[in-house]
């Protein structure tokens, strides 16, 4: 059964905040303009505005939550993340939690990810100067429910010390590369250390939302103020917690096939 609607919580999942973003993650981008429209927005609603992090103490029954919370997310590490687009949140005094590919914010380091203006990883302190709360999101942004056991544990406990050894304190929290999880998937990410995960599904969280498949809603090009402010009043979209549909479950057998002939993919 769905959650009330006083009970779903959206947690939004951005990706690159910039004018001209390569082709591969256009369709992910929203511009500067539509950025700050978006937040003042979030603002206006009355939400509170909570890093994942609180949103896992309330899962782990170590605290409540505020009235009618919002999480605002990013992936990758972007170049914009700790220059304008942390001057922007921070200017609201909106709290949020970025989730950093290792590989990708590391010269030199092999990724999956396609070339794009990315952040460093030596900039990852900057973020929590400005407010953020710093998660993992593995080193090279593969499929991780195709991925044997060795490798996936690598991902998640790699990316994991390579950012506690630039922040200097733990690292608590994991988003899964294009949302890709399993019962396997999860249960190496609570042995790996963390104590939370993002999925995507395109879903209003919910207060008994599932702590290592929280769902978010992912930002598009195409959306607008008006999405926004649907989904501060919890609406626009399912509420998770949900069970897996048939058609999911079929296309990740298909994606472990696949990866069976071509090895470890971008999730994209």
């Amino acid at each position: 059964m769905s959650a009330p609607a006083h009970t779903r919580i959206p947690v939004l999942l951005y990706h690159a905040v910039m004018e001209d973003p390569p082709a591969w993650i256009a369709e992910f981008t929203v511009t500067p303009k539509e950025f700050g429209a978006q937040l003042d927005a979030i603002v206006d609603s009355g939400r509170t505005p909570v890093t994942v992090g609180t949103l896992a103490d309330h899962f782990a029954r170590r605290a409540p939550l505020p009235p009618r919370p919002v999480v605002l997310t990013f992936d990758d590490g972007f170049a914009d993340l700790p220059g304008p687009t942390a001057e922007a949140l921070a200017a609201r005094e909106l709290p949020a939690t970025a989730y950093l590919t290792t590989g990708a914010i590391t010269p030199g380091r092999a990724c999956l990810l396609p070339p794009a203006p990315m952040m460093t990883l030596s900039q990852a302190p900057r973020l929590e100067q400005y407010g953020m709360e710093v998660g993992g999101h593995t080193v090279t942004h593969p499929q991780l429910d195709t991925l044997r056991p060795g490798d996936l544990r690598r991902e998640l406990r790699e990316s994991k010390a390579v950012l506690e050894g630039v922040l200097g304190h733990e690292v608590r929290h994991l988003a899964y590369p294009h949302g890709y999880n399993s019962p396997a998937v999860r249960r190496a990410a609570v042995a790996a250390g963390y104590v939370s995960a993002v999925a995507v599904r395109h879903a209003l969280s919910s207060e008994s939302d599932e702590p290592y498949r929280i769902a978010r809603l992912i930002l598009r090009r195409g959306h607008t103020v008006a999405d926004i402010e649907n989904w501060m009043e919890g609406r626009g979209a399912k509420a998770a917690p949900y069970p897996d549909s048939l058609p999911t479950v079929g296309w990740r057998m298909y994606r472990r096939a696949r990866a069976l002939f071509r090895g470890s993919e971008f999730a994209g």
